[in-house]
């Protein structure tokens, strides 16, 4: 998937398009060899990993280069699983408060009379 370019250095795994300089297109090679590279910095150094993802995709990549994107990516991912987190014990929050709200059969109908009349006024 395309991306937009919001740096001035390239990421590793994209190239610039050639038809528009702000957007950034993938290569599969190299984000393939990325998604491996992940995976070997778990047994391996990050020298040897970078080392290895330099000769595998002809592209070089420093060791701190790729500490840096591995992190960033775990942060990402760390950050989205806290909002789905979030979005799910809020859902479930808002579902006990319409439970609540449809037992206490006053409230939900004082509350749309009061909204109708500051609508009117």
């Amino acid at each position: 998937m395309q991306i937009p370019r919001i740096s001035r250095t390239i990421p590793f795994g994209y190239v610039q398009n050639e038809h528009d300089p702000d957007i950034l297109d993938p290569v599969f090679l190299e984000l393939e060899a990325l998604d491996l590279a992940r995976q070997y910095v778990k047994e391996y150094s990050y020298r040897e990993v970078a080392r290895w993802l330099s000769d595998k995709t002809g592209r070089s990549i420093s060791h701190v280069g790729l500490r840096k994107r591995v992190n960033t990516e775990r942060k990402r991912k760390n950050k989205a699983t806290a909002y789905r987190n979030w979005l799910a014990t809020y859902k479930k929050a808002l579902e006990k408060l319409e439970e609540l709200e449809i037992k206490h059969t006053g409230s939900k109908e004082k509350g749309s009379s009061e909204e109708e009349s500051r609508a009117t006024a």
